[in-house]
C-alpha cells in the first residue's frame, strides 16, 4: 500500500505498527523493507492460528479442522530499526511477550541519508492528496430542477 505508507511518512511517523494475520515469511521481508523505506521503527504484530483453535462446536468447524494443516498462521512478530536491522527477529510459532527499548534519535540519524517525506520527496514533481473527510458507501447528490 505504497500511497498509504507515503501519507504516513509525510505525517512524520517514527513507529509503524503493522498487524498481520500471521505469516513469518511476510513479516520477515516486509517489516525490514518498510523500516528502511520510512526510516522508522516497525513493529509487526502477527497472529497465531493452530488447527485446534477451530473448536468442535459446529459441522463447519469440524470439516475445516479435518483438512487444515497443524499451523495455519505461524506468527512472526518482530521489530526492525530504522536501518532495517532486527531489534527482535521474527518470533517462532509460539505465544510470547516481546519487548524492546527504542531510541528515537536513531530515526533522526537514519533520515539524514534518506527522508522520504523530506529532502527526497520532490513535491514539485509529484504530490499525494489525502481526503481525510469521513467516507461513506453512498454519496447522494441532487441535480436540482423541478
Amino acid at each position: 500500500m505504497l500511497l498509504s505508507r507515503a501519507a504516513l511518512y509525510a505525517q512524520g511517523e517514527d513507529l509503524h505498527v503493522a498487524v498481520w494475520p500471521g505469516n513469518a515469511r511476510n513479516t520477515r521481508d516486509i517489516t525490514r523493507f518498510v523500516a528502511m523505506e520510512g526510516r522508522s521503527y516497525v513493529a509487526s504484530v502477527s497472529g497465531l492460528m493452530r488447527r485446534e483453535m477451530f473448536g468442535e462446536h459446529s459441522e463447519w468447524r469440524l470439516q475445516a479442522r479435518a483438512v487444515a494443516p497443524e499451523v495455519l498462521a505461524n506468527g512472526g512478530s518482530c521489530l526492525a530499526g530504522p536501518d532495517g536491522e532486527w531489534l527482535i527477529a521474527p518470533a517462532g510459532p509460539e505465544e510470547a511477550l516481546l519487548t524492546a527499548a527504542l531510541d528515537f534519535r536513531r530515526v533522526l540519524e537514519a533520515r539524514h541519508s534518506l527522508d522520504p517525506a523530506g529532502h527526497y520527496s520532490r513535491p514539485d514533481v509529484t504530490r499525494l492528496t489525502v481526503d481525510r473527510r469521513r467516507q461513506g458507501l453512498v454519496e447522494m447528490t441532487d441535480l436540482g430542477g423541478g
